[in-house]
């Protein structure tokens, strides 16, 4: 009787794609052997080095990627981006009288005796702040209509002038999003090429200095990320 033939072995993958390397271990769950690679990160397509270090592992080790049964994947292209500055040219719309909380941050220090403490620079600039006349309370009620001719003003100064994504944090715009949504829909019709990212979306929860940061950092690597991940 012919015996059915031996199960092909299943791999496992992990590869790491860093600023300067990109690393790969390739495991075998069923003995605990493994193999491992390195090569240069290809920054314009890093997928390209991805490629480049599955094959040069998998190969001389007679593996093929057909058995690969796991692919675990990480990289530090967006810590990177954020690090070296190198996101898109983001703006920040915020209700009028609030562009400075992004820079003034929370009564916290990181060091509380260095008298001569720097924080962290914005990942917007000051001068591409912009206040909007707009205001919603605690309880989401509207007590400030937003100005929409004002943000399409706006809009259409940061398409002109190359900006490539806004971020849009109004004061309690958790209790009610409706300002921040209106604006993105000026924002829209009059500089469609603008990305735009909306607090009320991101972090819909209190604190703005919170809200703000973390809707400024996902405009400012969104086309990063996208561009990696779909090519």
């Amino acid at each position: 009787m012919t015996q059915p033939p031996e199960p092909s072995p299943q791999y496992r993958v992990g590869v790491d794609i860093g600023g300067t390397f990109t690393d790969l271990i390739v495991v075998d769950p069923q003995t605990g052997h493994f193999s491992i690679g390195k090569v240069l990160t290809t920054p314009a397509d890093p997928s390209a080095a991805v490629e480049a270090v599955l094959l040069d592992t998998l190969t001389p080790n007679g593996m093929t990627t057909g058995q690969v049964q796991h692919l675990i994947h990480g990289t530090t292209l967006v810590t990177n981006a954020m690090i070296e500055r190198k996101g898109a040219r983001t703006a920040l719309l915020t209700t009028q009288g609030f562009r400075d909380s992004i820079e003034i941050g929370r009564e916290n220090r990181y060091d509380l005796y260095d008298l001569m403490l720097e924080q962290p620079r914005p990942l917007v600039p000051r001068h591409l702040r912009f206040d909007v006349p707009q205001r919603t309370l605690a309880t989401g009620e509207t007590l400030v209509e937003l100005d929409e001719a004002h943000v399409a003003r706006l809009a259409q100064e940061l398409a002109a002038n190359g900006l490539e994504a806004v971020a849009v944090v109004f004061l309690h715009s958790f209790t009610n999003p409706a300002a921040e949504r209106a604006a993105r829909d000026v924002i829209q019709r009059v500089a469609p090429n603008l990305r735009v990212s909306l607090s009320s979306d991101v972090a819909p929860e209190i604190r703005e200095f919170e809200r703000a940061s973390t809707t400024i950092a996902n405009v400012y690597v969104q086309e990063l990320v996208e561009t990696y991940l779909h090519g």
